[in-house]
């Protein structure tokens, strides 16, 4: 915050002018995906800010790439010949994570149900409770849309959304089927999930086991995907800390390059 003031009985708040919203870009590039780099050097800004927070015991509970801005957002446009289409990419990559209107201290009341859908953590989906983790989960769903341009999770349903993570990331674990008041969602321990309905082949259509979507199989596609695969484990108790993920491989070259 730069300022207040108040206008007419209303408390107006001063923030930095910062440029578009990492969607915005996405959208007004017809949805093609940032460079690998890029999406590197963002996503350790956003682990080194979410994890800001977390060490002060605050939950943001709504990252999306909505809330995630570069602060220039200039590019340099370019005909790309394969996809015999102009191309805008990113002059600088620095972000800032907004909207910490939903952020939640540990001691404070946590809403049952919290993050836009496509972001949202299984633990939220099945009321088993939330905390940091829910906010790595995001994180992940952003990654990986950063990486494809299009979100892994198109859904506005939880069930059919539970069945997405199914399809990508293999079945849920059974101790928190177990525990989930949700039992509508489930039958006999299972997702109760016709693969043969209309709705069934969509998913299967739409979705595949989460390597199966990288686009190159090198060290760094690889590191991303496995940084990604830990963002996005089930269990919030097994799911990656930001700390720990600000020490994956995939942020080695960032280290090197400040030597």
């Amino acid at each position: 915050m730069l300022e207040w003031f108040e206008h007419h009985g209303h408390v107006c708040i001063v923030f930095e002018l910062l440029g578009l919203s990492t969607y915005d870009f996405i959208k007004e590039n017809g949805f093609l995906p940032f460079r690998l780099d890029h999406i590197r050097q963002m996503a350790y800004q956003i682990c080194r800010s979410v994890n800001f927070l977390h060490l002060n015991k605050l939950t943001h509970t709504d990252l999306k790439p909505e809330n995630i801005l570069f602060v220039k957002s200039d590019y340099v446009e370019e005909y790309n010949p394969k996809l015999k289409r102009d191309e805008r990419t990113l002059k600088n990559p620095d972000i800032k994570v907004v909207d910490f209107g939903s952020a939640t201290y540990d001691d404070e009341h946590h809403s049952t149900l919290v993050s836009t859908r496509h972001y949202r953590a299984p633990e939220v989906i099945l009321a088993l409770g939330w905390a940091q983790p829910c906010d790595v989960w995001s994180i992940g769903c952003i990654l990986i849309e950063y990486y494809l341009g299009f979100t892994v999770f198109p859904t506005h349903d939880s069930k059919e959304h539970l069945a997405m993570m199914e399809r990508i990331l293999g079945p849920l674990p059974n101790h928190m089927i177990q525990k989930t008041r949700k039992r509508k969602y489930f039958h006999h321990d299972h997702l109760d999930w016709d693969e043969h309905s209309s709705a069934g082949r969509y998913v299967s259509r739409r979705c595949k086991p989460l390597k199966e979507f990288m686009t190159c199989q090198d060290s760094d596609h690889e590191n991303l995907f496995d940084l990604i695969q830990k963002m996005l484990e089930y269990d919030p108790t097994k799911r990656i800390t930001l700390e720990e993920a600000l020490k994956h491989p995939f942020f080695f070259p960032l280290k090197q390059e400040k030597k």
